[in-house]
């Protein structure tokens, strides 16, 4: 199974809708591997966005995303890099269709309420970013068979 980096970002927090983006995760059928608060430090900012520093939102996004704090995660299921993305919707919240967490929850272009990594090499550079390997705890959970219609032989 694939594992991926999401946060709630500052305005998820700030707006109180943390627990529902979380319950939607759940609801899905992925697993948390690990789960914290945090308060991102400008200096870690730059590190994870170090692609887009040459650009005219790079200084704006740094602002906003140290400027309270954030719930780190990792997620773990079936294809978890694709399908935690389509469920967040477009970047831009205005551009997100209904039934998305941007398009339900965000209107803004800046605030866009979540990150989430954008293939499994970023994920996995991501998680060791953000997690020490001993936070990640996998366990099993007795429902596997039923979200995702597989046999023990194939439950990691």
């Amino acid at each position: 199974m694939e594992r991926t980096l999401v946060f709630l970002k500052p305005d998820a927090l700030k707006r109180r809708i943390a627990g529902e983006i979380l319950s939607r995760f759940e609801r899905k059928g992925f697993f948390m591997l690990a789960l914290k608060l945090v308060k991102i430090s400008e200096t870690f900012a730059r590190k994870h966005y170090a692609a887009h520093v040459d650009k005219d939102f790079y200084e704006p996004l740094i602002d906003y995303i140290t400027s309270g704090p954030s719930i780190v995660m990792v997620l773990q299921g079936k294809n978890a890099v694709k399908v935690v993305r389509d469920m967040l919707g477009e970047t831009f919240g205005g551009d997100s269709p209904p039934g998305t967490i941007r398009g339900d929850f965000a209107l803004s272009n800046r605030y866009n309420l979540v990150h989430a990594s954008d293939s499994t090499d970023v994920a996995e550079g991501e998680i060791e970013l953000f997690f020490d390997a001993e936070e990640l705890i996998a366990y099993k959970n007795e429902d596997i068979e039923v979200i995702y219609d597989v046999t023990d032989d194939e439950i990691v």
